[in-house]
C-alpha cells in the first residue's frame, strides 16, 4: 500500500459517498487507518506525516470544488505544521480562509456550510476567517499570527490573495529578522522555562519540551524569515550547517516525529506529552524489551532522551550563528586576547587557531575551565562548538591518561564559582561523556519510577548546582546548617567529585554504590589524589544512601540508633561531607517531594552524631544524662506554676523515651495542657507550628482507647494533610498523648487560623462521635501511580535498646493507608509507640515502632504472622 493507492482510494470514496457524510467520514477513517499500519510496517516516517497531508490536501480540495463551483475573491490556505505539510495522526489541520471582499453574504453562507462539513466527516479543523488587511493587522500585533501566516500554502481559490498576503506581512513590511529572532528566540526562552529548563524530565513534551519538535520549528522559522530558504536544507548552503550536521538533525527529529506519531495513534488525539501512561505501550511498538538489567520502557526513553539532547546542542549552536548574523549583522567586536589559544568576540568563547583542537585535543578541556574563571564569558561561539563536536573522538585513553588533562579537569571541579555550569555545558557538548566513559552511560537514562524526576546525568548535574548554592552567601537563608557546613569542609572539591559518581553505576545491574565505589576510587587514584582523598570520595558513594534512609527509617531520637549510626561514619568530616551530599541529592531527585520536615531530620541527625563523635561518653550515660538534663530545665519552667511533687509524680507514669523524644519546651507544654485540663473528659486538641522540625504539630490529648491513632490518620487524610510522624504515648493514668507532625500537600506547614481552626473542629467531632470507625476500601491512586506495580512488603525487626519491635511496610501509596493499619493494629492489640512516614514515588516505606498489650516486643514469630496477615488484609484492595 502507497499513499498514492490510498489518496485515490479515499478520492473514489468521496465522489461514490455523494452529500453521504457518514460515508465520507468512514473513507476518511479507513485512509487513517491504512496510514497506521503503514506506520506500523516501519514505512518512512517523513512519507506518512507528509503524506497524510497531502491526503487531506486533495480530499479538501475535492470537498471545496463541490461547494464553490465558480471562481471567488476568496482562497482556502494551508498553515501552521499544515501548511509546512506535516500532519500527524490527529494533529489540528489550521486552514486561513483569505477573503478578498468582506461584504458578500452568499460567500459567508457557503463557507459555514465547508467548515461545518470539515467537522462533520471527523477532520479536526482550526480555521480562522480573514480579509487581507485584518491579517496584516492581526501579524503585526501578534508574531504568533506572523508566523503562522508565514507557513502559509495555496490550496484552492485565488493564489494571487495568498501572494498579497505574504508580501503584507513579510519581513520588508513587519517584523524584519532581527526583530522576528530576538521575539522568537525570547519565545523559546520562555517556553523552556516551563519545563525547568531540561528535556530530561519524566514525561517529557515530545512537542514543547527543550530540545523538542517545536526547537526545531523555530530554527526554520528563523531561516525562513532572515534567509528565505524554505527548509532547514537551506542553511547548509548558507554554511550554517554542515551536511553532516544537517543529516544528525534530520534522523533525530524524525525519531521525535516516530515517537509523536505513535503517541496520536495510541491515545486516538493529539497528545504530544509522553505520559507514564503511554510509556510502556510505545516501548513494546518500538521493540524495546527488559532484560536482566534494564526495562524496555527506560531503554527506549533513553534513545528519546539522546536525540532531544543532540538536537539542543545543535539548536544552541545554530542560535549562536542566528545571532552573530542576524543582530550583530556580523560586525563583531575586536577580539579581546586571553591566551595564545583563546580569545573572546562580544563576550563569547572562540579557539585563535581553527587547527588547534586536531592538534592539542587536550585544550578543550581548557574551554571549561576558562569560563569558570571569567563571569564576564556569556558562552561559546557557534564556530568553536561546532568544533568541539567534531573533535569529540579525540578525548580517548590517551588523552584520560595525560597529566596536563587530568590537572585541566580536576581544576575545573576546584573553582569558587562556575563549576556547575561550566559541567552542564560540558555534558551538552558531550564531552563529559567523552572524558569519563562510565558518564555516556548515564546520559538521557531514566529510571522508571516516580522517585526520581530527572534522568540520571540531569540528577547529577543538579546535586553539584545544589552544592554549590550552599556557598552562595546571598542563598545562605536557604540551609543555614548546609552553608555554615560546607564552609568548614577542607576540600569542596572532593565533594563535587563524590556528587559527579555517586549514580555512576545506574543500569549496570547490582548495587549501584558499591559498583560506583569501584570506579570513583579508580578515576581518583588515576588523576593523582592521593590514598586517603580517594578514600573518602569512594566511601561518600558507597555509603550516599545511608544518611537519608537512617534519618526517614530510623528513631533517630534513640541515642543507641545515634550510636550505630556514628559507628558507621567514624569521623566528624565524614559526617559534613556525608550530610551535605546527601541534602543536596535528595533535593535534586525530586523537588516537589523534598520539604522542611525532611531537611530537619537531616539536620537533628547531622547534630546528635556531630555530639556523638565528638564527645568520649557512652550511650547509655549520654542518653541518661540527656533524660535528666530535660527533665531539671523543663521542672525549672514548671515550677513557676505547679507544684514540683506534682510534675514529679506525673513524670513518673511516662517512659524514658517521652523525654528523649521531646524538647524541653514540648515537655513543658504537655505538662502545662494536662494539668490545666486536668478533669476534663473531652479531648485535648492543640495545632502548633515548629520551626524545629520543619512543620505543624498536632497534640491530641485524649483518654487511651481503641482506634485512637486510626480515626486520627483516617481524618488528617481526608483534610489533605501529610503525617510525616507520629508519636503516641500512653501515661500511667490511662491518657494517651498523641502527635503527629503535618505538612499540607504543598509542602508547607499549616498556616492561617481559618486552617488550623477547620482541622481542629473536623478532628473534635470525630473523634466525640459515637459512630463505629469506618475506612473507605477505595484503591484510590493516582494516575502517576497507577502504572507502577508495588509489591506489598512487611518485615519485623528489633530496635537497637530491644525494647520495641520496628514493623516495615512497604506498599503503594493510596488514600486512608495509615488508618488501615491502625485498624490492624487495634485488631490485634498493638501498641503503637512512634511511627516515620517515607514516601518515595509512588511507594511508601513506614517504619513503626510497636509493642504488644503489656508493652513487651513482639518475639512470637507466631504473633508477627498474625499481624502481619491483618495488616494485608486491612490495606490489599478489596476484590
Amino acid at each position: 500500500m502507497t499513499i498514492s493507492t490510498i489518496q485515490q482510494q479515499l478520492l473514489a470514496a468521496v465522489d461514490e459517498a455523494g452529500p453521504d457524510v457518514a460515508q465520507i467520514r468512514a473513507a476518511l477513517t479507513r485512509a487513517s487507518e491504512q496510514l497506521d499500519k503503514m506506520f506500523l510496517d516501519n514505512a518512512p516516517i517523513r512519507e506518512l506525516v507528509n503524506g497524510r497531508a497531502a491526503l487531506v490536501d486533495a480530499l479538501l480540495q475535492n470537498l471545496w470544488k463541490g461547494h464553490f463551483d465558480e471562481p471567488l475573491d476568496i482562497a482556502l490556505v494551508a498553515v501552521g505544521g499544515y501548511g509546512r505539510g506535516e500532519l500527524h495522526p490527529a494533529s489540528d489541520i489550521d486552514l486561513l480562509i483569505l477573503l478578498g471582499n468582506t461584504d458578500d453574504e452568499e460567500i459567508a453562507m457557503l463557507l459555514s456550510s465547508f467548515i461545518t462539513l470539515l467537522w462533520d466527516i471527523g477532520l479536526h479543523v482550526g480555521q480562522s476567517v480573514r480579509t487581507l488587511q485584518e491579517c496584516r493587522e492581526e501579524a503585526l500585533k501578534d508574531i504568533t499570527v506572523a508566523t503562522n501566516l508565514m507557513e502559509a500554502r495555496f490550496l484552492c481559490g485565488n493564489s494571487k490573495l495568498v501572494d498579497q498576503m505574504l508580501e503584507q506581512t513579510g519581513p520588508q513590511n513587519m517584523w524584519p529578522s532581527d526583530l522576528f529572532f530576538k521575539a522568537k528566540w525570547q519565545e523559546q526562552q520562555q517556553r523552556h522555562l516551563k519545563y525547568d529548563d531540561t528535556a530530561h524530565s519524566l514525561e517529557p513534551n515530545v512537542k514543547e519540551g527543550p530540545g523538542g519538535l517545536r526547537d526545531m520549528q523555530m530554527i526554520g522559522w528563523v531561516a525562513k524569515r532572515h534567509f528565505c530558504v524554505p527548509s532547514l536544507r537551506g542553511l547548509v548552503k548558507h554554511h550554517f550547517l554542515t551536511p553532516n550536521e544537517y543529516q544528525t538533525l534530520k534522523k533525530e527529529e524524525a525519531h521525535l516525529w516516530r515517537v509523536r506519531f505513535s503517541l496520536h495513534m495510541t491515545t486516538g488525539r493529539a497528545e504530544d506529552r509522553l505520559l507514564f501512561d503511554y510509556q510502556r505501550t510505545l516501548a513494546t511498538l518500538f521493540g524495546y524489551e527488559d532484560d536482566d538489567v534494564e526495562l524496555g520502557v527506560e531503554k527506549f526513553m533513553q534513545r528519546y532522551y539522546l536525540a532531544v539532547t543532540e538536537l539542543q546542542r545543535l539548536n544552541e549552536m545554530l542560535l549562536q550563528y542566528f545571532q552573530e548574523t542576524i543582530l550583530l549583522k556580523n560586525k563583531l567586536q575586536p577580539p579581546c586576547i586571553i591566551n595564545n589559544r583563546f580569545q573572546t568576540r562580544n563576550g563569547f568563547l572562540e579557539v585563535r587557531d581553527k587547527q588547534l583542537f586536531s592538534h592539542r585535543p587536550i585544550i578543550m578541556l581548557e574551554l571549561f575551565l576558562l569560563m569558570t574563571q571569567d563571569s564576564s564569558i556569556k558562552g561559546v561561539r557557534a564556530s568553536t562548538i561546532r568544533q568541539i563536536r567534531e573533535h569529540l573522538h579525540l578525548i580517548d585513553a590517551r588523552l584520560r591518561t595525560n597529566h596536563k588533562a587530568q590537572q585541566l579537569f580536576l581544576e575545573i571541579l576546584k573553582q569558587p564559582q562556575g563549576v556547575f555550569h561550566a559541567l552542564r555545558r560540558m555534558n551538552r557538548y558531550g564531552v563529559l561523556a567523552a572524558y569519563i566513559p562510565d558518564f555516556a552511560n548515564i546520559v538521557g537514562r531514566m529510571q522508571y519510577d516516580l522517585f526520581h524526576v530527572y534522568t540520571v546525568d540531569t540528577h547529577t548535574l543538579f546535586v553539584i548546582r545544589n552544592l554549590r548554592r550552599f556557598t552562595v552567601a546571598e542563598y545562605h537563608d536557604e540551609f543555614p546548617l548546609c552553608s555554615d557546613v560546607i564552609a568548614r569542609i577542607p576540600r569542596q572539591d572532593l565533594l563535587m567529585l563524590a556528587a559527579l559518581f555517586h549514580d555512576i553505576a545506574k543500569g549496570r545491574g547490582g548495587d549501584h554504590s558499591q559498583l560506583g565505589e569501584a570506579v570513583a576510587y579508580q578515576f581518583c587514584r588515576q588523576h593523582g589524589l592521593e590514598e586517603k582523598d580517594s578514600r573518602l570520595v569512594a566511601w561518600l558513594v558507597r555509603t550516599h544512601l545511608l544518611m537519608s534512609m537512617t534519618a526517614q527509617r530510623k528513631d533517630i531520637e534513640d541515642p543507641l540508633v545515634i550510636q550505630e549510626f556514628a559507628r558507621k561514619i567514624e569521623t566528624p568530616e565524614r559526617l559534613d561531607y556525608l550530610y551535605l551530599l546527601t541534602v543536596a541529592d535528595m533535593r535534586a531527585t525530586n523537588p516537589k517531594r523534598w520539604n522542611s520536615w525532611k531537611g530537619s531530620l537531616l539536620g537533628q541527625l547531622h547534630r546528635s552524631t556531630h555530639l556523638a563523635l565528638t564527645t568520649n561518653i557512652d550511650t547509655r550515660t549520654r542518653q541518661s544524662r540527656q533524660i535528666a538534663l530535660n527533665k531539671q530545665q523543663a521542672l525549672q519552667q514548671l515550677q513557676q506554676r505547679y507544684d514540683e511533687s506534682r510534675v514529679t509524680a506525673h513524670w513518673a507514669s511516662m517512659s524514658d523515651n517521652y523525654f528523649l523524644q521531646n524538647s524541653v519546651d514540648g515537655i513543658v507544654w504537655q505538662t502545662s495542657l494536662l494539668f490545666d485540663h486536668a478533669g476534663q473528659t473531652e479531648p485535648q486538641l492543640h495545632i502548633i507550628t515548629n520551626d524545629s522540625h520543619g512543620g505543624s504539630e498536632i497534640l491530641i490529648i485524649d483518654r487511651d482507647r481503641d482506634n485512637l491513632f486510626a480515626i486520627t490518620t483516617g481524618l488528617l487524610d481526608q483534610l489533605g494533610l501529610n503525617i510525616m510522624h507520629a508519636r503516641i504515648e500512653t501515661a500511667g493514668n490511662g491518657i494517651s498523648i498523641n502527635s503527629f507532625v503535618v505538612l499540607e500537600e504543598d509542602g508547607s506547614a499549616v498556616a492561617g487560623e481559618d486552617r488550623k481552626e477547620e482541622i481542629k473542629q473536623r478532628l473534635l467531632q470525630r473523634l466525640q462521635a459515637t459512630t463505629p470507625l469506618t475506612v473507605s476500601s477505595s484503591d484510590f491512586r493516582s494516575r502517576e501511580s497507577r502504572h507502577f506495580d508495588v509489591e506489598t512488603r512487611i518485615s519485623f525487626s528489633q530496635d537497637e535498646s530491644g525494647q520495641r519491635t520496628i514493623l516495615r511496610i512497604m506498599a503503594a501509596d493510596r488514600p486512608g493507608l495509615l488508618a488501615k493499619i491502625g485498624l490492624a493494629f487495634c485488631k490485634s492489640d498493638i501498641r503503637l509507640c512512634s511511627a516515620k512516614v517515607a514516601t518515595i514515588g509512588a511507594d511508601v516505606d513506614n517504619s513503626f515502632f510497636i509493642t504488644d498489650i503489656n508493652n513487651q516486643p513482639l518475639s512470637d514469630k507466631k504473633q508477627q504472622r498474625l499481624l502481619q496477615k491483618r495488616v494485608l488484609q486491612q490495606i490489599q484492595p478489596q476484590e
